[in-house]
């Protein structure tokens, strides 16, 4: 049997390489004669510079830059070079990500993409000549105001003043802006970025609404926030005059999307299909008999663009079957199965602490997928047999 894996990675626990290594054993466990072809996939969040970079045999550039809770950190960008263009790879997460901001101060009013600001900065000193970044996991919402600052973007406020804007809580205080600071090599390059399509920066269905509970926000914040968001909308369509308070992506990292398309005119695409143009994955699946996709959690939001269901849209074209394996099933996962996604299991097999399930995920993974291949040798072996009787070995009686 020929199976393609192309999984995502479980948020904190396991690498997109880690999962697809975990998925392999376990098929190896019962036929070590399967031919597997494992292609870790990357969603725009953790593990994104890794996984391009190492695909397009580039290198990762040691940084340190402010993180979002305002101190220096260490991170990372990647560079390649590919058709004599030198390509930087920026990952959101890596600097601004939820696993920088420490429990007691997820605070999105004050968290900040200053570091995504300098990172690009850095980028373009190592002489990048386009940037890809990639939106996702971020922990703040700051619509990339601190972004727009590290690059040059002065804030005034109603007085005229300059201010230094620290999170989405104070983008009210903005009255005006002053784009003559902005780096010059900025506007001359190709600013490239993956968001998730779904995310928009205003209204009730807006990013504050949306994902500012889980950085930390309460329901007053989330009123704040949601207010400054709008405030944005309209400073940046009274610079550019684009209206991007609901355009598709421009919620992506707290409004990041927004903030890079507005302040460096950069291009926002679907991450699915700009990752693609990266790591190809329709030939593989069109040559598999089975496809096996996986992510931290399955429920209702998987169908809005994510890994497991983009790849089963693809395998769907090919009439492929797919099975997703999930560190959780969340709510209303069945609507997965109208997405492509045939059947799907969590790999948790028993009551479990979040900390235990994330360190033992590997291992849960493998032997998940072990058990679930030999459900499938069963049923080949009984396919076989009806196949080799006409048919008859396996009569039901109604």
């Amino acid at each position: 049997m020929k199976v393609v894996v192309i999984p995502s990675g479980f948020k904190e626990s396991l690498s997109s390489e880690e999962v697809g290594a975990a998925i392999e054993k376990g098929i190896r466990q019962v036929n070590p004669q399967h031919k597997v072809t494992v292609i870790p996939m990357v969603d725009g969040g953790e593990g994104f510079v890794e996984t391009i970079v190492k695909l397009k045999e580039g290198r990762v550039i040691p940084t340190e830059v402010v993180g979002p809770v305002g101190k220096r950190i260490d991170s990372f960008f990647g560079l390649f070079t590919e058709n004599g263009v030198k390509t930087a790879v920026i990952e959101m997460a890596a600097i601004a990500g939820l696993r920088h901001v420490p429990g007691d101060k997820r605070n999105p009013l004050k968290t900040t993409t200053y570091g995504v600001g300098e990172t690009i900065i850095k980028a373009l000193d190592h002489g990048a000549e386009r940037i890809l970044i990639g939106c996702g996991d971020s922990g703040t919402s700051d619509g990339g105001v601190g972004m727009a600052q590290a690059i040059g973007v002065t804030f005034k406020d109603v007085e005229d003043s300059e201010i230094f804007v620290e999170g989405g809580g104070e983008i009210d205080k903005i009255h005006s802006v002053d784009m003559s600071g902005i780096d010059p090599r900025i506007h001359a390059t190709d600013i490239d970025v993956a968001v998730n399509w779904k995310n928009v920066l205003c209204g009730e269905n807006g990013v504050a609404h949306v994902f500012g509970p889980q950085k930390g926000a309460s329901p007053e914040d989330v009123k704040k926030l949601s207010e400054n968001l709008d405030h944005l909308a309209e400073l940046i369509f009274r610079m550019t005059g684009e209206d991007l308070s609901k355009a598709d992506g421009g919620g992506a990292s707290g409004g990041l999307g927004a903030g890079l398309v507005g302040f460096t005119g950069a291009v926002l695409h679907p991450r699915f299909d700009i990752i693609r143009k990266y790591v190809e994955i329709s030939d593989a699946i069109q040559n598999a008999d089975l496809v096996i996709t996986a992510e931290g959690c399955i429920d209702f939001q998987t169908p809005n663009g994510k890994i497991p269901s983009e790849v089963a849209r693809i395998a769907k074209s090919h009439n492929k079957p797919v099975i997703a394996f999930a560190g959780t099933i969340g709510r209303k996962a069945e609507v997965n199965y109208e997405s492509g996604i045939d059947a799907f299991t969590s790999i948790i097999p028993k009551p479990a602490t979040l900390e235990k399930s994330m360190t033992d995920a590997s291992k849960w993974l493998q032997r998940c997928t072990e058990s679930a291949f030999r459900h499938l040798a069963i049923g080949i072996t009984l396919a076989e047999a009806i196949n080799e009787n006409g048919g008859k070995a396996m009569k039901v009686r109604s």
